[in-house]
């Protein structure tokens, strides 16, 4: 369907109009395509000084089940994701380690620009790697390095400078929010409430909320008109977005951790220096993903990463299973007991896909309008699951026509259902051996497995899976206890 399909069905009501959470504004909005119908979307990328936990990459994928549901509308995307490769302050406070600093330290690395770039791009090779196991297609992406756009983000400060949004410190260039009367419409940040009780650690700051964009270093960083240094993290995007998507764009997306600051910061910098408003129309935030109750954060302790997934024997396409299964605006709380449920029901989608045979004529409308009407509704994906999963089970229809139901809808869930070059590691859907039927030292190594999982010794688990795999089976987790595969 083409861009201007979309527009006249959804005109016509027989379509039901994409709607789409705006933190600018806090409500649910209708998202109008734009009259060219390329939709140009941002999203805030990883620094890449460390392999990135489960929790950074539900953002990814989240950007590419939006991406996907727009495409699903008949639009076009041109999509951006950033990769921070060199130093900056570690919080939107403007203090405290750099990280990219912190990895040079914890690799032996000396403190250097070339250092930066080798530990940038060993990071980002892994985090590409975790993106394409989740099925996120990164041929269709651009990845910006925010090193190769150091001369933008200096332009950039040299016209705030020259618009009076900028004023220098001993320290760096800083950004005048007094000079932006709108600064922290994002979210509707309260500034005054936001800053009682707090003071300016850099004291040259002229206000609270004022914010780096050139850090001054003696030792390091690139030749400036306010001498040797570093951009500010915030300047970074607004710079990229410029230079690859243009003055405005129409969504950009990331964590509630970037609301208050650092996209408030790159509105009023963007705005300040184009004149122009909206900088971005719509503005998505997905919810955080928590472990045991607390935010998935490297800073507490507190992570897990696609590589354990993989080790404990999930694909990573059931941990996108999983991250369906929950509305994006609502904090997921992670646990492998909702990963094991997220696997057997993933396995009972594949053994149903197998059995519904060719695809072949139409897919049935009355399911594809129900799964339209929920991705439409602020990507509803656990509603559109569950439309999904209606129509495997309605015996009235023909396995060809939901098999051409299922293909259309995988187009969003990206599950990879119907890629045929894509195996998913850990799925198996061969004759289920008995286990009374397996060798008296498998039987002792499932019965060693059962009970170090109830006692939540993962490492013996582990163990007695490992043996049983060497001896050439197979065992997954139902409802009613271990099953064993032949390999």
């Amino acid at each position: 369907m083409k861009w201007f399909d979309f527009l006249f069905r959804r005109t016509t009501g027989t379509v039901r109009p994409l709607y789409m959470y705006n933190t600018l504004g806090n409500s649910l909005q209708e998202f109008i395509p734009p009259s060219t119908g390329v939709v140009k979307m941002y999203n805030c990328g990883p620094t890449v000084y460390d392999v990135q936990h489960i929790g950074n990459l539900a953002m990814f994928v989240f950007a590419d089940t939006l991406r996907r549901v727009l495409e699903y509308n008949g639009l076009h995307v041109k999509q951006v994701i950033n990769i921070t490769d060199f130093g900056h302050l570690t919080s939107d406070a403007d203090l405290g380690e750099d990280k990219m600093s912190k990895g040079l330290r914890r690799e032996g690395l000396a403190l250097t620009l070339e250092n930066m770039h080798t530990l940038g791009e060993k990071y980002t090779t892994k985090f590409l790697d975790d993106l394409k196991k989740l099925n996120i297609p990164i041929d269709a992406i651009t990845f910006p390095r925010a090193s190769s756009y150091v001369p933008a983000q200096i332009a950039m400060i040299k016209t705030l400078e020259e618009k009076g949004y900028a004023y220098r410190g001993k320290e760096g260039v800083y950004f005048n929010t007094a000079h932006f009367p709108t600064y922290g419409q994002l979210g509707n940040i309260n500034l005054v409430k936001q800053q009682e009780g707090t003071r300016s650690i850099v004291s040259e700051k002229k206000n609270p909320s004022d914010f780096v964009l050139w850090k001054s270093d003696k030792a390091l960083g690139w030749d400036s008109p306010w001498g040797l240094g570093f951009p500010g993290w915030h300047i970074e995007c607004s710079a990229m977005i410029r230079a690859i998507l243009g003055e405005r764009i129409d969504i950009h997306t990331g964590g509630p951790e970037h609301v208050a600051v650092h996209h408030n910061n790159e509105i009023a910098q963007s705005e300040a220096v184009t004149g122009k408003s909206p900088f971005v129309r719509f503005w998505l935030h997905r919810a955080w993903i928590q472990l045991g109750g607390a935010k998935l954060a490297k800073s507490e302790g507190n992570v897990v990463y696609l590589s354990t997934i993989v080790e404990r024997g999930f694909d990573p396409l059931v941990y996108r299973y999983w991250l369906l299964g929950a509305k994006y605006r609502t904090p997921a709380n992670f646990s492998w007991e909702a990963l094991l449920a997220a696997k057997n029901a993933f396995q009972n989608l594949l053994q149903r896909k197998r059995e519904l045979g060719e695809v072949d004529g139409e897919a049935p409308a009355s399911y594809l309008t129900r799964f339209h009407e929920r991705i439409n509704d602020d990507l509803d994906t656990p509603g559109a699951l569950g439309v999904m999963w209606d129509m495997l089970k309605d015996t009235t229809l023909k396995s060809e026509h939901v098999a051409a139901g299922l293909q259309k809808m995988d187009a969003v869930f990206g599950l990879a259902l119907y890629e045929e070059n894509r195996k998913v590691a850990g799925i198996h859907l061969d004759e289920e051996m008995p286990v009374s039927a397996l060798p008296l030292e498998i039987q002792k190594d499932v019965a060693e497995r059962e009970e170090a999982r109830k006692n939540k010794d993962w490492k013996r688990a582990d163990e007695a899976r490992a043996r049983i795999k060497k001896a050439g089976y197979i065992i997954k987790d139902g409802p009613t206890g271990p099953r064993l595969f032949k390999k």
